[in-house]
């Protein structure tokens, strides 16, 4: 016998692809009810396991033979080791997390060298100037280098030592709730 030949390429004639748009379609670009359709290759056939030797996915649907891994609603929770004791129970625990501890971003006295004399550093500020990543922390100004101008500082705590050299170089500081 001899065999069908078809008229272009392999899968071209089946049932529920669409044929790509011809090149005078394209031009057009008018889209009526009558030819609607999605583009070529965006709907993809689901596949449907326990269907039959046919289906390629028959009988056990793709999970193998016996065991745990193949019962009907089976589901590995994360860190499960088949009942085995989990890493994260094996290992010891160590230290303490305070759950009440205020971790701040700090700031240092002379990298707020950069804003000219008689300015009103915020937070907000030094956020728009990127001294500060976090958004939500609170700031704390420490007394790392020298002050040189005359700063009215406003900021979450401040060391002493900040305390120290902000009102020696004339500024003032104000702690903000």
């Amino acid at each position: 016998m001899a065999k069908k030949s078809s008229s272009g390429p392999r899968g071209a004639g089946k049932r529920g692809q669409h044929k790509p748009a011809t090149p005078a379609a394209k031009a057009r670009r008018s889209f009526t009810l009558a030819n609607l359709h999605p583009p070529v290759g965006s709907r993809k056939k689901k596949v449907r396991v326990g269907r039959g030797i046919g289906s390629k996915l028959g009988k056990t649907s793709g999970s193998g033979d016996k065991g745990q891994k193949s019962r009907r609603g089976y589901s590995r929770r994360r860190g499960f080791e088949g009942g085995q004791m989990p890493l994260h129970r094996r290992m010891p625990k160590r230290g303490f997390h305070n759950p009440f501890g205020v971790s701040y971003s700090v700031v240092n006295l002379e990298e707020l060298n950069v804003f000219p004399a008689g300015e009103t550093v915020t937070p907000e500020l030094l956020r728009a100037h990127g001294f500060v990543r976090r958004a939500t922390d609170p700031i704390k100004v420490l007394g790392d280098g020298e002050l040189t101008s005359k700063l009215a500082i406003h900021a979450h705590a401040f060391s002493a030592s900040a305390k120290e050299k902000i009102t020696k170089a004339g500024g003032t500081f104000e702690v903000v709730a």
